[in-house]
């Protein structure tokens, strides 16, 4: 893995973060997308946009998982998957439930910690589509589910299971929405909370009187809205325990099998403080690469020759060939 230098117009994290946010990317290189439904519960359906080897069972699969409110079609899940059929994988965008306009899928809602629907994914395209090696990849909340899903195992990883790979990870849930509530971050706070706000009313036109809609109006705060919608459906007591339960942090320590973990000092609203934990520091399977620059989920250098310059999306792809 080469060493991240940040572009030089992009040194500041929050910059790095919005541009990365809000830039337009394509992937001209990719096969035609096959869309697949998987039956993850008897009443419960995710997306995946899944681009295959011609001989699929002869490659391995890079599964990919989104961050907050994101979905299949977020640029760095595109750009990994380019990089990554590039690389001689298959590429499986997976879509958490409810997001990429899968409302209509799942009577219920997802979490930071549900893994799951990731673990049947996996277990499906082995079974059915004969895939023996997988990594599994997430940025920010989902990097805490391939975090989360790793330490989970433990020593019962499955054998196809290779490694994981995590951007900017969400692995101590509630210091980061502690960091999201600073005045500094009302950027970021706002657009979340407007994407969830704007789920729950396409969710109760679907399913009518599931959700305490009436209380819509008063969420200002991704806590809010996770203290009045996502605990109670979940039945955690409140919010605290929610992240309490669902943070990786929580399982990192029995992770056995190669894990990959990119974050930056600037990042805007996952602190770089928590990734000193000894969870993390002392576990020899586990390797952290923290960098200077690089906000969340951003870590563009320049563009040169073939490279794009999305380092992480580029190290990742190196990570997994390498343990595949």
């Amino acid at each position: 893995m080469n060493p991240f230098v940040p572009h030089p117009r992009l040194r500041n994290g929050h910059v790095m973060t919005v541009f990365a946010w809000g830039r337009k990317r394509l992937a001209p290189k990719l096969p035609p997308v096959e869309t697949r439904l998987f039956d993850v519960a008897a009443d419960t359906r995710v997306s995946a946009d899944c681009f295959w080897q011609p001989d699929r069972a002869r490659f391995p699969a890079l599964i990919v998982l989104h961050g907050l409110e994101g979905s299949s079609a977020a640029h760095y899940m595109t750009g990994i998957a380019e990089k990554a059929y590039a690389a001689g994988f298959n590429a499986v965008l997976l879509n958490q439930r409810n997001c990429g306009g899968t409302e209509n899928l799942s009577p219920g809602l997802y979490h930071s910690g549900l893994t799951h629907d990731a673990i049947f994914v996996m277990n499906e395209i082995c079974t059915r589509d004969g895939v023996d090696r997988v990594v599994v990849a997430g940025y920010s909340l989902g990097g805490n589910l391939a975090l989360k899903l790793a330490g989970d195992f433990g020593t019962d990883a499955p054998r196809a299971l290779r490694a994981v790979c995590a951007v900017s990870p969400i692995l101590e849930i509630s210091k980061c929405v502690h960091a999201l509530e600073r005045p500094l971050n009302i950027i970021y706070q706002w657009n979340f909370v407007k994407d969830l706000r704007a789920r729950m009313r396409r969710k109760a036109a679907l399913y009518p009187g599931a959700f305490p809609i009436e209380r819509l109006p008063s969420v200002r705060t991704v806590r809010q809205f996770d203290e009045i919608f996502t605990a109670p459906y979940f039945k955690f007591k409140d919010a605290e325990d929610y992240y309490h339960r669902a943070s990786a942090m929580r399982v990192v320590r029995r992770i056995r099998i190669p894990a990959l973990i990119i974050a930056a000092q600037d990042d805007p609203f996952v602190p770089a403080a928590m990734f000193d934990d000894p969870a993390l520091r002392e576990n020899p399977c586990i390797t952290t690469i923290m960098t200077r620059h690089g906000g969340h989920c951003g870590f563009i250098a320049h563009p040169a020759g073939e490279d794009d310059g999305y380092w992480a999306e580029s190290s990742i792809v190196a990570f997994a060939k390498k343990h595949v």
